[in-house]
């Protein structure tokens, strides 16, 4: 489930600018992007999309962390003229030929497009299985309050500038970046045997990291990049994939 809002008032933009891991400003025309919410030590709070259509500047977030979000946005906002109400509308998702009005999905092409307005039928898609493939992480599976967004594939799927300027947690997300190999992260694996998301996963004896989101006979896993061989995950085998 998603929580749309309406971002009113006149410095909305250079509000988010200011707090955002990506760069809203292209957003003074219609567009959508996907951006994160850190913490000043550079871990995940939240991540969502910034949609402008018109004169309507929203946010589409999981409703699982949207008032929490709310409440951290509110507490930085002071003396700016910015109000954060609930939009009234929803998000339909899908592949194929995109209607009239739908913004592409700015994280992956695979994930089809994404139209706000009044609610609309949606067909049946496996949203995991494209996950999966295209290793796409999600809010509160992969994308949890220990993440580091780098170690969650943000570059890869256009969710931080490093261009744009300061933001909260930008100083440890470019550090990072710029002055440190990433020794974790998400990959994709094959799983033979029973495992279930939240599993932890073993390098010979050692702990290796956690089996996530899984699809089949695939998944998303969360390892050390120097563990990669011998993986187990309970009774299943593991194997990392492309």
């Amino acid at each position: 489930m998603r929580k749309i809002w309406a971002l009113t008032g006149q410095d909305r933009l250079e509000f988010l600018q200011s707090l955002v891991t990506n760069d809203v400003m292209p957003l003074r025309q219609d567009g959508l992007v996907w951006t994160g919410l850190l913490t000043p030590q550079g871990k995940y709070l939240a991540d969502f999309f910034v949609l402008r259509q018109g004169e309507d500047l929203m946010i589409d977030i999981a409703e699982g962390i949207a008032e929490a979000t709310q409440r951290r946005l509110s507490m930085y906002r002071l003396r700016a003229d910015v109000q954060i109400t609930d939009a009234g509308i929803s998000v339909t998702r899908g592949l194929g030929p995109a209607p009239e009005g739908a913004f592409a999905d700015p994280r992956h092409p695979a994930l089809g497009w994404r139209l706000y307005g009044a609610p609309r039928p949606e067909e049946p898609v496996d949203w995991d299985a494209l996950r999966v493939e295209h290793l796409v992480p999600e809010t509160g599976i992969e994308l949890t309050p220990d993440t580091f967004i780098l170690e969650a594939g943000f570059e890869r799927l256009h969710g931080v500038d490093f261009r744009k300027g300061c933001y909260v947690g930008q100083e440890v997300t470019a550090r990072m970046q710029h002055k440190t190999e990433l020794r974790k992260g998400l990959v994709r694996v094959a799983v033979h045997g029973p495992a279930e998301a939240g599993t932890p996963i073993t390098s010979g004896e050692r702990a290796a990291g956690t089996l996530f989101t899984r699809s089949g006979d695939t998944a998303i896993a969360y390892l050390r990049f120097d563990r990669l061989e011998d993986l187990h995950a309970g009774e299943a085998i593991l194997n990392t994939l492309p």
